[in-house]
């Protein structure tokens, strides 16, 4: 595969993941707003537990979005700052073999680091996300039940 080739698609896998980004915090953020919409002047009571913890797992959700997206962005500027230092074109771009080995393994290890950082807010995003549906759920389950036992 050309260089152009590898560009393209990991330019693709990256919108593919931005997107999946935003698309789980839109849901996040409209399920948000279908609750507060639903609920406004009820009165709360203690089964409405699960319905609380819906829209805090949604809010962490969200959150870890945002940083993920965040974590993202930082690894793409580590990952500009490396390709500066391989090709000698850095704006601050050691003169020694040495300082640029040293340069080349710190902004390395920061890339990592970046990255690992984007996968784990990525793997919560979702967690959070499902967490939030499942809480909806049972707090849904709970008054169809209170419901049926009134009748």
């Amino acid at each position: 595969m050309s260089d152009p080739e590898l560009l393209e698609l990991y330019k693709q896998h990256r919108a593919g993941q931005d997107k999946y980004a935003y698309f789980l915090m839109a849901i996040v953020a409209s399920a948000i707003a279908f609750t507060v919409n639903k609920t406004a002047g009820l009165k709360v009571t203690c089964t409405d537990i699960p319905l609380g913890l819906s829209v805090l797992f949604w809010g962490l959700s969200f959150y870890f979005g945002c940083k993920y997206i965040n974590w993202c962005q930082t690894t793409t500027f580590s990952n500009f700052n490396l390709l500066q230092l391989k090709k000698g074109v850095h704006p601050k771009q050691p003169v020694h073999s040495q300082e640029i080995d040293a340069a080349i393994r710190g902004v390395t290890s920061a890339l990592e680091s970046n990255s690992f950082n984007a996968g784990k807010c990525c793997g919560l995003q979702f967690k959070f996300a499902i967490g939030g549906a499942l809480m909806f759920l049972i707090w849904h389950s709970i008054n169809v039940y209170l419901f049926t036992i009134a009748i």
